[in-house]
């Protein structure tokens, strides 16, 4: 692909230069630079004409004669940017341009040719800006083509793996995406090896690392954008330009002898277009992104308003049922089970090791959980080909209402939804393990799947929510790993969850711990009720009670009796303790929002 500005080195292969024999007199390291115009002159204070990214051309008859003239000519064509200059011998200077000329020329990094031939400097000209026009037109329908290509896959909703296909398509050139952590997400070899291209990517995409939103990494050949939209960045898009890297040593000047097919010019940046390309490419990622996450944001929406309707009677069951058929979720004539899928503690830094300094809260941390918890859920419903409504039912659930065509499915249709959001990996931090995330040694998942009793109507699905928030509510304390928690497996907890804002209920705790909680409140390093916790959830063997709350067996002995005493209660009776460890029990139901 051809550049926009041919450069110094290109213009130097065409034939009306080649005509007259060139030769590089200083300058080498500027041969690549792109020229704009090519202009002649002969008078020397033509720099205060110029812009910069011209060619010079002259024959030296209005030059200074004396070196500093020569060395202050030199110095304002360097100034001013100009690409090169292109002096024609046998006019002013016969074998040679002075010396002085070509030393300055290489102490500012100025290609100085010679022309050792009469050159028609019309010819030059011509050539040249012909050279630059078309090829102005040619990276202009280009352009068009790359922005109607990438318009027409925003339009189409073109997924991932099509843009970068079509942007490998269009360059001719292996294209990657990665996300942040150095994943690739999709790539096209554009006809080279795929192994070669991604064997060890990781290591080398983090070598890849140019300045800028945009930007070539000459050293390794690679063209890199950011992906991202409304300042959320999320990937890196990358070409790999051949013209970069190892292969973009500099071709040598020709030779006047040789063929005009033994030049080989090399760029060392990629063309504009490939600019152009690989930034619509990355916005047309950036937009699908956003497209689909909006989309199913809407589509959540919906789902949270018919799932709330159903739960507080907004809305006339009929209505729900019309609506979730519009939304393709046919709800009549179906067999429905109540899911809740929550997180076992409202804290997101008590599911990972605690920090060792306490910082201030994260505002972003619970939304961004539940939101995390969403999308898993959804995803593990498409996986288990089970349809229904699925949204946040408050700031700590996600609530389902399953539609199934046989009652006798619905164990099944459990089963299959909990293993697939087994399979999702929702680790305790609130992330789905999409990208690897560390195995914790955790008694029991990071997530409660709750299912309340199967319903034969709409009408009666509230009942099945209800139950199923419930159970979710009420298993929280539980520690066994079930894949699934009906009601009959929460038992007394259940049963004492249900009746939580029973004011009887809320009465009986007080008359049996109110003593202990004031104690408590007085004292808040002691925590006595701890203490109480692990006797009666250690079945009262004193030895074993004193290991889970970590403390001697005289320390734990002393502090039981100051709770018999506290309580006035005897902890050696049977009857005694059922009492306590039921109040226990609906003090927690209490507690749990």
């Amino acid at each position: 692909m051809s550049r926009v500005f041919p450069t110094v080195r290109e213009i130097l292969a065409l034939d009306p230069i080649r005509h007259g024999a060139p030769r590089l007199v200083a300058g080498e390291a500027g041969l690549d630079r792109p020229v704009r115009w090519v202009h002649v002159a002969e008078v020397p204070d033509i720099a205060s004409l110029l812009r910069g990214g011209e060619l010079v051309l002259t024959t030296g008859i209005g030059l200074p004669g004396d070196d500093a003239g020569l060395r202050a000519f030199i110095g304002e064509l360097a100034d001013v940017g100009v690409s090169g200059l292109v002096v024609e011998l046998g006019r002013r200077y016969v074998s040679g341009v002075p010396r002085v000329m070509a030393a300055a020329a290489a102490r500012r990094g100025l290609p100085l040719v010679e022309l050792r031939r009469a050159t028609p400097f019309v010819r030059v000209t011509e050539a040249v800006h012909a050279l630059i026009v078309d090829a102005q037109l040619t990276e202009l329908r280009a352009t068009e083509e790359i922005h109607q290509r990438f318009t027409e896959l925003s339009v189409e909703g073109a997924g991932p793996a099509e843009v970068v296909r079509q942007a490998a398509e269009l360059s001719g050139c292996p294209v990657v995406l990665e996300n942040l952590s150095r994943q690739v997400l999709a790539y096209d070899p554009a006809g080279q090896s795929a192994e070669l291209l991604l064997d060890g990517w990781e290591q080398h995409s983090r070598r890849i690392s140019p300045p800028g939103r945009t930007a070539y990494d000459t050293d390794r050949g690679w063209l890199v954008t950011t992906v991202g939209a409304r300042g959320q960045d999320w990937g890196r898009l990358l070409l790999r330009w051949p013209g970069g890297g190892e292969l973009a040593a500099p071709a040598p000047l020709p030779d006047p002898a040789a063929e005009p097919a033994d030049v080989a010019p090399r760029p060392v940046t990629p063309p504009t277009r490939l600019t152009i390309l690989v930034e619509r490419a990355a916005s047309t990622l950036a937009l699908g992104r956003l497209i689909r996450r909006d989309a199913e944001g809407l589509e959540r929406q919906i789902h949270r308003t018919l799932l709330t309707a159903l739960l507080d009677h907004s809305r006339p069951v009929d209505e729900v049922a019309l609506r979730a058929r519009a939304l393709g979720v046919v709800l009549d004539r179906r067999h429905l089970v109540g899911v809740v899928v929550r997180w076992r503690t409202d804290d997101p830094a008590a599911d990972g090791a605690p920090p060792e300094e306490p910082g201030p809260a994260d505002p972003e941390a619970g939304p961004a959980r539940l939101r995390d918890l969403s999308e898993a859920v959804g995803q593990a419903l498409r996986e288990a080909k089970l349809t229904g409504l699925s949204s946040a039912v408050d700031d700590q659930a996600v609530g389902v209402l399953l539609a199934l065509s046989d009652p006798a499915a619905e164990d099944r249709a459990l089963a299959a939804f909990a293993a697939a959001l087994r399979r999702n990996r929702v680790d305790a931090a609130g992330s789905r393990a999409a990208e690897p995330a560390p195995a914790r040694a955790t008694g029991a998942g990071a997530v409660i799947v709750a299912a309340g009793s199967g319903v034969g109507s709409l009408r009666e699905a509230r009942r099945s929510l209800v139950e199923a928030r419930q159970v979710a509510d009420a298993a929280r304390r539980d520690r066994r790993d079930l894949p699934v928690f009906r009601l009959p497996h929460v038992g007394l907890a259940g049963l004492l969850h249900l009746l939580r804002d029973e004011p009887r209920l809320q009465t009986f705790v007080e008359r049996e711990l109110g003593a202990l909680l004031a104690y408590d409140a007085r004292h808040p390093r002691e925590q006595l009720l701890g203490t109480l916790r692990a006797y009666l959830e250690q079945g009262r063997n004193k030895s074993a009670a004193a290991a889970a709350a970590h403390l001697s067996r005289p320390a734990f002995y002393e502090r039981l009796a100051r709770i018999a005493r506290i309580l006035d209660a005897d902890l050696d009776s049977v009857e005694a303790c059922l009492s306590l460890h039921v109040a226990l029990l609906a003090l927690d139901a209490v507690r749990t929002p």
